[in-house]
């Protein structure tokens, strides 16, 4: 078969990384063309990536006859137009995390995604394919853990990043925290318990970046979840671990518990001197999830080939966001929420 030719709008760090996956580690797919207002990142995409057309206006790259695929990975208000528009130029879809914003302009894309079941459209929940969640997964499948009542997630970016996270807060609008953050952590609450949400209460505190106020961002965020069998959440959302990127997920049954990635290490290098026993963390996202990065980018070639739709839906995007800004409200608010009122 041949192979799946791939365009990609969006070349930021995240972008960069899908790009150099879909180039050198997914196999059957040919990164063909990269769309940025930035002319050093199609630059990189023509020098690095071996890309053969750029574009600085997506709705040209999407009419290209020559693209089968798109990955989205630009700004999240840009997410639904441009899901919608590839969508109705024939090509397939994966879309960055969250699909978007607002949930009338969600629900909109929702359909044209439904009315056109032979393509195929993925969202980029990585977690999902990541080898220790998989794991654990299977692990709740088996009923080895017995019925879920609690499950509570960390997620936590490294304060080397606050600076410049602080610059952008004052110049775009990231969705807050529990929309660019959380959203995974909520994600995969719905994924193990195979429940929705029923009831968030939200807190939050700018602590080391008292300048965040300003703009209406957090610097860490909690949030207490209901779901609708009475089980419980409770999520960590902050930008400002001094150890590195803290991303954990313990779950709760009535036969027992686990824990993924308890202490988000580096690697199984354990160091032993006169600073006493030390375990190296995980730095960035890129590092902590290179391999589910790389498997949800083969899942999706994989899916258009064998015709078939990804476990991640639009509908998990439409859910997750409706739960992280229902958290946004409760925190806003100082009220408990209910969500089936959204």
């Amino acid at each position: 078969m041949e192979k799946i030719k791939v365009g990609i709008v969006g070349l930021g760090r995240l972008g960069k990384v899908h790009a150099k996956n879909l180039a050198e580690n997914v196999q059957g797919c040919q990164l063909i063309a990269a769309c940025s207002f930035v002319q050093e990142e199609l630059d990189y995409a023509i020098r690095v990536l071996g890309v053969e057309e750029t574009y600085q206006d997506y709705e040209e790259m999407v009419k290209s006859p020559t693209i089968d695929a798109v990955f989205i990975v630009s700004p999240s208000g840009f997410h639904c137009e441009q899901i919608q528009l590839a969508m109705e130029h024939g090509k397939h879809v994966f879309s960055e995390k969250p699909i978007g914003l607002d949930l009338a302009e969600i629900e909109a894309t929702e359909r044209v995604i439904q009315s056109r079941p032979e393509q195929v459209f993925m969202l980029g929940f990585m977690r999902r394919y990541d080898d220790s969640y998989r794991y654990a997964k299977q692990l709740v499948e088996d009923g080895e853990l017995g019925e879920l009542t609690l499950m509570r997630c960390y997620s936590i970016d490294p304060s080397s990043g606050m600076e410049s996270f602080v610059k952008f807060a004052g110049a775009s609008d990231s969705g807050g925290i529990f929309m660019d953050m959380s959203i995974h952590d909520i994600d995969l609450v719905r994924w193990f318990t195979e429940k929705e949400v029923s009831k968030v209460w939200a807190l939050g505190k700018n602590a080391a970046y008292p300048e965040l106020d300003k703009v209406g961002e957090l610097e860490t965020g909690a949030a207490m979840m209901q779901l609708e069998n009475q089980a419980m959440a409770i999520l960590v959302a902050g930008r400002n671990c001094h150890h590195g990127y803290h991303v954990e997920t313990e779950l709760i049954g009535t036969k027992g518990m686990l824990r993924v990635a308890a202490a988000p290490e580096k690697n199984l290098v354990t160091i032993m001197d006169e600073k006493g026993v030390v375990r190296a963390c995980s730095q960035d996202f890129p590092e902590r999830f290179r391999e589910a990065f790389v498997n949800e980018a083969k899942e999706f070639i994989a899916c258009i080939k064998e015709k078939r739709q990804p476990q991640v839906s639009a509908y998990d995007g439409l859910q997750s966001t409706k739960i992280a800004l229902a958290c946004k409200q409760s925190f806003e608010t100082n009220e408990l929420i209910t969500i089936e009122n959204l």
